[in-house]
């Protein structure tokens, strides 16, 4: 039973997956997409986007983080999934699921669901250009437009030798909208002899239980649901243990905000401000307190009076 980080491309970076994988119950990490086009890139692309390879391929709290690739031209995903494993990823991910319309036009992402075969072309590509030690694994939608080659693709994910599948459950079209067709995985279970992860729509530990019932997966991928509650994972785990897990306090995740700003001030400089307020955004769901906090910040620019913000609202 694991608990998977969901890649998010500008949300899930280094600074937020040090944090989450701190408080606990998070078993695997997922980077940010490598966006790979006509080359093999050099070491700093890598480096820059898993910092986690100068230490094993582990964040600092010993979680694992698969290294992501997206791009559509096999030979070239398979020249970077070799020169990933070869820095120390301690696994290769391929993205078949990014909705954004600029990957998409640019042959990336869900957009190739529309075309089995060349998701079949570039798994099997990459699996034969990583070492057999190293797994290879996908994540995908159930489609771009519609679900009708849901099962294919997966069938061709597994045919390209694959070691491991994630789904989240909605097509590029349906994007983030409610519900997730956990149902649609359960289909996808049958079709494939190798293990499948859920993802879709799990906010809390009710929707992790009816998640897994429903698709029938031991694994379950989150992405928004522990950005909105950070210590969702350690709560999920603690439940399946039998123990009580009182969710983080308002001070506590304030606490982790000046924590998170501390680590984005020195990875990304000019994207503090905007960094803070997303995760304070996705955590309204979870947190009311957030409403002042965020109308707050939405005035302030420089990070010295962000972080007094944040110290003032500990109290």
């Amino acid at each position: 039973m694991k608990i998977i980080l969901a890649p998010m491309e500008g949300v899930v970076d280094p600074p937020m997956r040090e944090l989450l994988s701190g408080l606990g119950g998070i078993d695997l990490c997922v980077t940010e997409f490598v966006r790979v086009s006509d080359r093999v890139l050099p070491a700093k692309v890598f480096h820059r986007l898993s910092p986690e390879l100068a230490n094993g391929g582990r964040t600092r709290h010993g979680t694992p983080v698969l290294l992501q690739l997206l791009g559509s031209d096999p030979q070239v995903m398979a020249g970077n999934a070799r020169k990933a494993a070869k820095l120390g990823a301690p696994g290769i991910d391929l993205n078949f699921g990014c909705p954004a319309k600029t990957v998409n036009k640019n042959r990336g992402g869900a957009v190739l669901l529309q075309q089995p075969d060349e998701v079949y072309r570039i798994v099997e590509a990459v699996r034969a250009a990583v070492p057999a030690e190293v797994p290879v694994t996908a994540k995908m939608r159930l489609g771009y437009a519609d679900k009708s080659l849901a099962l294919d693709n997966a069938r061709a994910i597994e045919a390209g030798g694959a070691d491991g599948l994630a789904v989240h459950a909605r097509t590029k079209v349906e994007g983030y909208r409610p519900p997730a067709h956990w149902e649609w995985i359960a289909r996808i279970r049958n079709e494939v002899s190798l293990p499948v992860t859920a993802n879709g729509e799990v906010w809390n530990y009710d929707d992790y239980l009816r998640c897994r019932e429903v698709s029938g997966c031991q694994d379950v991928m989150i992405g928004r649901g522990l950005i909105a509650r950070p210590d969702l994972a350690l709560q999920i785990k603690r439940e399946q243990q039998g123990e009580a897990s009182p969710p983080l306090s308002w001070r506590q995740i304030c606490q982790l905000l000046l924590d998170y700003l501390a680590l984005v001030e020195v990875s990304a400089p000019g994207y503090v401000h905007g960094r803070i307020k997303q995760w304070l955004h996705m955590m309204k769901r979870s947190y009311p307190q957030v409403e002042t906090l965020f109308l707050t910040l939405k005035t302030l620019k420089e990070p010295q009076a962000v972080r007094n913000a944040l110290q003032q609202a500990i109290g």
